[in-house]
């Protein structure tokens, strides 16, 4: 079987549809990459050689071997369902660490996308914490984008606020969000910043930008992002309609919480109920 009609490939090129599909990857904006391990690779007869080596601008040595599926730069997630050979790329993390070997995708000379040494740095920071978290997703969800404007960079405040949207928002992201400060993108030190953040949170607002999100399949991924995107539309329909008069309480999540059996964030919420 060749790579290409692999199930990584296909649900690449679905991820990416979808993502474009929602306004959240306008023209080259986005990247995706999806860690395979070994077993995954040695199904596929096509992957045995290496087509070319890819200096990069980051010290990946503590993920020398890894494998890893990736969006290439400066490619339109429009197009990566019809061209995943060219727009998408299987990668293997050299000994030193400074390059990768190419062993699928990229056929026009392409590369991997310009912030992958921050993917690098999330899956690293990531598998410490859970090793079976393997895919790191950007993307640029509008009405999260919208909200780092308007509203306090408090990952408490943020946090508190989505959760009270609806009722799936402490389920699925029951540790909140993180937050960094406006750095310039494609930058390893928006890429260690981001790292440092996964350490605690697995989606951290980029403000004025997008969000970086990470887990254990691309489905996973795709859903955390867009629960917080949803969390966010919400709460821009209810300031649009005027004051709020109700809204789920802090008991109420408490509540929740013990419902389905999650912990949330106890720097943003007390699981002791307040009486009296």
């Amino acid at each position: 079987m060749k790579f290409i009609d692999s199930k990584f490939v296909k649900k690449m090129n679905e991820i990416t549809n979808e993502l474009y599909r929602h306004g959240w990857d306008e023209r080259n904006g986005g990247n995706i990459s999806l860690r395979l391990t070994q077993s995954e690779i040695d199904q596929y007869e096509d992957l045995n050689t290496t087509l070319r080596n890819i200096p990069i601008k980051f010290d990946a040595s503590p993920l020398a071997g890894q494998y890893y599926l990736v969006t290439g730069t400066g490619r339109y997630f429009k197009n990566v369902h019809k061209y995943p050979e060219r727009d998408t790329g299987l990668v293997r993390i050299t000994d030193e660490g400074n390059s990768v070997d190419l062993l699928w995708g990229f056929n026009d000379g392409g590369q991997p996308t310009s912030e992958f040494p921050a993917h690098l740095m999330t899956h690293i920071s990531r598998q410490k914490v859970d090793n079976n978290q393997r895919v790191v997703m950007h993307c640029h969800p509008t009405n999260l984008v919208a909200l780092s404007f308007t509203h306090k960079l408090d990952e408490a405040s943020i946090s508190r606020l989505l959760w009270k949207m609806q009722a799936e928002s402490l389920v699925v992201f029951p540790e909140g969000v993180g937050i960094i400060p406006y750095m310039t993108p494609g930058t390893n030190e928006i890429g260690q910043e981001t790292a440092d953040k996964m350490n605690e949170f697995r989606v951290v607002v980029w403000p004025h930008h997008g969000v970086f999100a990470c887990g254990d399949n691309m489905d996973e991924v795709y859903g955390l992002i867009e629960t917080v995107e949803k969390a966010c539309m919400i709460y821009t329909a209810v300031r649009s309609q005027g004051n709020i008069l109700q809204s789920i309480t802090d008991d109420d999540l408490r509540d929740l919480a013990k419902s389905f059996n999650v912990i949330p964030n106890p720097e943003f919420l007390s699981m002791a109920t307040v009486t009296g």
